[in-house]
């Protein structure tokens, strides 16, 4: 009973066929082979706009790889205290941005505010030599609480970010998962939102390991390319990549995926939350599920093998945990779950 990650469980078993038709015959290197060429086209497809697409391997390239794009050495980047920017990627960003600083904000459910944001900038000496200058702003979809920002919150920060001449970036590791949420298209909570770069995910949804930055305008690409090369994420054989993401992209087989992973979540988190002492303290907008849980319970679940995380050190006898569901996760393990509990 895994529940910890959906990246525990491997990728959708039609996946391997993809690779498999991949690896035939000899083909160009480093994105100049036909699938690449069809992803960067399929995603103008997908996101009803022009974007200049390149693959990588992991989220950490990704989102470390787009932020120091965007923002100089002396830049500020604006995110939530949880964001896995912050929190999860030993320093990637501050490294690939050559020393930006990342300014942490509070923000309810693991998201950020206009106003939160405004208040933060007001502290920065904008144009003063003395201090960094702000830069960007970047926005988790999903949250690391597992909500999902809305058009118009995602159009709200845009706006502050506008005003004071900074990027928008969005960590799109659970994009698929809020799409198939909020019922909208790719490009409403994107680039019609005012996302400049995405650092869009598909290992946690069905591939083997494919992430890939989209910039939606060209002029924020600048020396991308050489940055990809440089600290060694510009892949040889991208084809392998490309097949992935092309794959999951062709017939939206990627929303029917985190559909699945959606529901597991919710149908989870309606039964956990009928149990005595069990509180579920984060809307569940995705495929996270964060229940606030007793100790009892807590042994009872890993002594029955059940994996998942704790998100913080127990109080008042109750620890605050995190479920995972992907969409390879079983039904029945969620049965087996629940009936742990009782």
């Amino acid at each position: 009973m895994n529940f910890a990650s959906d990246n525990a469980y491997g990728a959708v078993p039609e996946m391997f066929e993809a690779l498999r038709a991949a690896n035939a015959g000899a083909v160009p290197s480093y994105g100049d082979d036909a699938l690449t060429t069809r992803l960067a086209a399929e995603m103008a497809h997908v996101f009803e706009h022009e974007v200049a697409v390149f693959p990588v391997i992991t989220g950490t390239a990704a989102n470390a790889l787009a932020l120091s794009t965007l923002v100089p050495p002396y830049g500020a980047i604006f995110c939530h205290s949880d964001a896995h920017i912050a929190t999860d990627e030993c320093g990637a960003p501050e490294l690939f941005t050559q020393g930006a600083r990342l300014a942490t904000l509070d923000g309810a459910h693991g998201k950020i505010s206009p106003e939160t944001i405004e208040e933060a900038v007001s502290h920065f000496s904008i144009g003063s030599v003395h201090h960094p200058q702000p830069a960007a702003v970047s926005i988790a979809q999903v949250s690391e609480m597992g909500t999902c920002y809305r058009p118009d919150e995602v159009r709200a920060i845009a706006s502050v970010a506008q005003r004071y001449g900074m990027k928008l970036h969005m960590d799109g590791a659970r994009l698929s998962n809020a799409i198939a949420s909020l019922g909208c298209e790719p490009a409403d909570v994107t680039w019609k939102a005012g996302v400049d770069a995405l650092s869009f995910g598909m290992t946690k949804n069905g591939a083997l390991g494919a992430e890939v930055v989209v910039f939606f305008r060209a002029e924020d690409v600048r020396d991308f390319e050489f940055r990809r090369k440089r600290f060694g994420h510009l892949i040889s054989k991208m084809r392998f990549v490309s097949a992935q993401l092309l794959w999951a992209l062709e017939n939206e087989r990627w929303l029917g995926w985190a559909r699945q992973a959606n529901t597991l979540a919710a149908t989870l988190a309606k039964r956990l939350g009928e149990i005595s002492g069990v509180e579920i303290v984060h809307p569940v907008e995705a495929n996270l599920v964060f229940a606030c849980v007793p100790e009892r319970v807590i042994k009872t679940l890993r002594d029955s093998g059940a994996e998942f995380y704790d998100w913080g050190p127990p109080r008042g006898g109750r620890t605050l945990v995190r479920f995972v569901t992907s969409f390879a996760t079983p039904e029945q393990d969620i049965d087996r779950l629940l009936a742990a509990c009782i």
